[in-house]
């Protein structure tokens, strides 16, 4: 069993929403650190989204001002708001908290599988 379930994914015209759920299968993972991460066919695996421990969340250039990580009250979801899609933000999103760069996103299936969202243009 992983311990994340991430889900929210789907088709949407460019422009549009999603909100992306990743959300812990146990009650005791820790979800300190979890980031959001993706893969876009032809790139390697990006970081897109994580609160940092100290100093401000890190956002990705290319989703900067676009899309928004949170969490819930009790800080077993994490969220990722993404408005304003774009073609090129279609790709399997997961959410992991690795210590190493992995050029292949599907490495962070260890922590729970993606979910996929396509964006039409």
């Amino acid at each position: 069993e992983v311990p994340l379930e991430v889900s929210g994914g789907g088709s949407v015209q460019a422009g549009g929403s999603l909100r992306l759920s990743c959300r812990a299968s146990r009650g005791s993972f820790d979800m300190t650190g979890m980031g959001w991460y993706r893969q876009v066919a032809g790139k390697e695996c990006e970081l897109v989204a994580k609160e940092m421990s100290i100093g401000p969340t890190y956002y990705s250039e290319s989703v900067e001002g676009r899309f928004t990580i949170s969490r819930d009250g009790d800080k077993k979801t994490l969220y990722l708001q993404m408005n304003n899609l774009k073609p090129e933000d279609s790709g399997e999103y997961y959410c992991a908290n690795p210590t190493v760069h992995y050029k292949e996103c599907r490495v962070l299936e260890a922590w729970g599988l993606g979910t996929l969202v396509t964006i039409s243009s």
